[in-house]
């Protein structure tokens, strides 16, 4: 028989732990519930942000549903970044940074307090790949419960989500909206609880993680405010004991085959390029390789078919009303390309789990496409190389943008520069703009660039310009746009040395990124170039800068001091490819 309170036992059941059970006692615990197995709860509650601001509830729901299921449920809370709120300032630094802080407190207070499982209630984008991190890490049975999406708002006949405010305010730079109309769609573009609403990172990730099966199916598309959200809170401590009767770990569902699963969902969907470094983080958790050659290989036998935000018409609760993720995931298992073998939370496999889910009806619906007849033949996510990105970089093509593109650079230290450089006249179309020290150590944070993307396409511009950048994406991001660029500015990359009007030309079939400049001026310019101090000098944004890896390593912070080694010897080489 399976001992359900392996953890706990070791202060619950040990004579010489009396201070442990005084205070067990003290928080109301019977005798009888310490020989129980515990289970924590952790939410990313809190009131500041739509993403989070229903979580607290979802999780003491969760927690009845433990305590109905003869376990301990305990609730602890761990913080939250909300993305929207922050982006287009300094405080977006702190969002990549919040997901291993995330994931470092959990996996704490879990190893502190010896909790037997674990359910994570995650919101905003973050939160979701920081708890599964800390899953991975501790490897005691454990779910997540995504907190949902949001419903649109609206405005005017309009459909709203939030990347409509940040798009409003290209159009008002533009000179092609009122100030009344400006405000009326930042008034009503979030109407309510629930994270952003289209496929975009929370989305992608919530996709990403139930079809890696850690998480109970439909929970990535059941809306916050739902009775299936509900339900969902209620079959949460039901599926946790299943978990602990049978002893099924993290490492047990997250395999191989498991994050390609992930990845195929990611593709089908259209999902973030935050995926990419994401999802390798969570793979070196369980002590998985995956690098985002792995990505392309999946990228490139996966359709992109989902007609949804932020290059699409739709969002995530138009997808719940016609089946859901589960309803993707047959119609790819039918396809063949899904493992159908994998184990999921729920003690079944995928294949199980999908047995019973409606099949998508490609005449009542237009969301999903065929994958005969795809918006795009493979994946939108390509990983692209080349001199300016010779350790990798992610590229977001979904096909309505074209393949190719070349143009002068438009070069920015920062993103505060390019809004100016919209507002000025300074870009124009058939630019390559350039956004540089903003990586994991030159921000440093990695902050997403989605104020300038959107003001860009807000401005007009957004099918005449291309945008690369050393740091990140926002999901909502659409457009010709290359991230995540390696080595990053902040290292000597090569796109520290761009200059105003260099040729820059990304070619997204061949998968190629090049400075055209001759390797003399390169080297020249190179000869000139002192790497900057950080601009962080104490506090998390430095500790973070002296820890994270690149982002083609996923920007993790707890790398062992061997993998430090290869990553800096990788880097110098690319460095020295350039001077010779």
């Amino acid at each position: 028989m399976t001992i359900l309170n392996k953890y706990s036992r070791t202060i619950t059941q040990d004579p010489t732990q009396p201070a442990a059970q005084a205070m067990l006692y003290g928080i109301g615990l019977t005798e009888e519930d310490l020989k129980k197995a515990q289970v924590g709860v952790v939410s990313m509650g809190y009131d500041g942000n739509t993403c989070n601001m229903h979580l607290n509830d979802l999780a003491a729901e969760i927690k009845k549903s433990v305590w109905k299921n003869d376990l301990v449920g305990l609730i602890f809370h761990t913080i939250g970044v909300s993305d929207g709120i922050s982006n287009g300032t300094d405080g977006m630094r702190y969002s990549l940074v919040s997901r291993d802080i995330i994931a470092d407190s959990i996996e704490t207070v879990c190893g502190a307090q010896y909790y037997d499982a674990l359910i994570a209630v995650p919101g905003c984008d973050k939160n979701m790949p920081g708890s599964v991190m800390a899953m991975g890490r501790l490897n005691r049975p454990a779910i997540m419960v995504y907190g949902g999406t949001i419903a649109p708002g609206h405005y005017k006949g309009q459909d709203l989500n939030i990347i409509s405010s940040f798009e409003a305010l290209g159009q008002k730079i533009a000179g092609n909206l009122s100030d009344a109309d400006f405000k009326g769609i930042v008034m009503n573009s979030c109407p309510g609880p629930g994270a952003c609403g289209g496929m975009y990172t929370a989305n992608t990730m919530s996709s990403a993680i139930e079809a890696m099966g850690m998480s109970l199916p439909y929970s990535s598309s059941n809306p916050a405010l739902s009775q299936e959200k509900r339900d969902e809170c209620a079959n949460a401590g039901k599926a946790i004991r299943l978990l602990l009767e049978k002893d099924i770990k993290p490492s047990d569902i997250m395999t191989r085959e498991a994050f390609e699963n992930a990845l195929t969902v990611v593709m089908a969907l259209g999902g973030s390029t935050n995926a990419v470094l994401h999802l390798i983080a969570i793979a070196k958790s369980v002590d998985i390789v995956l690098t985002q050659d792995d990505v392309q290989d999946i990228s490139d036998k996966v359709p992109f078919i989902a007609d949804l935000k932020p290059s699409g018409k739709y969002l995530m609760e138009d997808l719940h009303n016609i089946g859901g993720v589960p309803a993707v995931m047959k119609y790819l298992l039918q396809k063949g390309l899904l493992h159908g073998h994998c184990l999921t939370v729920t003690g079944k496999t995928i294949a199980e789990n999908l047995e019973t889910v409606p099949d998508l009806s490609f005449e009542t619906q237009k969301i999903i496409f065929p994958l005969e007849t795809p918006i795009k033949q493979t994946g939108h996510l390509q990983i692209l190389y080349g001199n300016l990105s010779a350790g990798g970089s992610v590229a977001k093509i979904t096909g309505k943008e074209g393949d190719h593109f070349t143009g002068p650079a438009r070069v920015f230290d920062g993103e505060q520069q390019l809004i100016a450089g919209i507002s000025s006249g300074r870009v124009k179309p058939g630019d390559v703009v350039v956004i540089r020290y903003v990586g994991p150590k030159g921000a440093p944070g990695m902050p997403e660039m989605l104020k300038p993307t959107s003001a860009i396409i807000g401005a007009g511009l957004g099918k005449t310009v291309a945008l690369i950048t050393d740091g990140r994406f926002s999901g909502g991001t659409h457009g010709f746009v290359v991230g995540h660029i390696t080595p990053e500015a902040f290292d000597g990359g090569l796109i520290a040395l761009v200059e105003d009007d260099d040729i820059i030309e990304i070619d997204a079939v061949t998968r190629r990124m090049q400075l055209k400049v001759s390797d003399e001026v390169i080297r020249a310019r190179r000869a000139n170039w002192q790497q900057p101090e950080l601009k962080a000098k104490k506090g998390v944004l430095y500790k973070y800068a002296l820890q994270v890896t690149t982002a083609a390593e996923g920007c993790v912070t707890d790398a062992s001091p061997a993998e430090q080694k290869k990553i800096k010897s990788g880097t110098e080489k690319i460095l020295a490819m350039h001077n010779n």
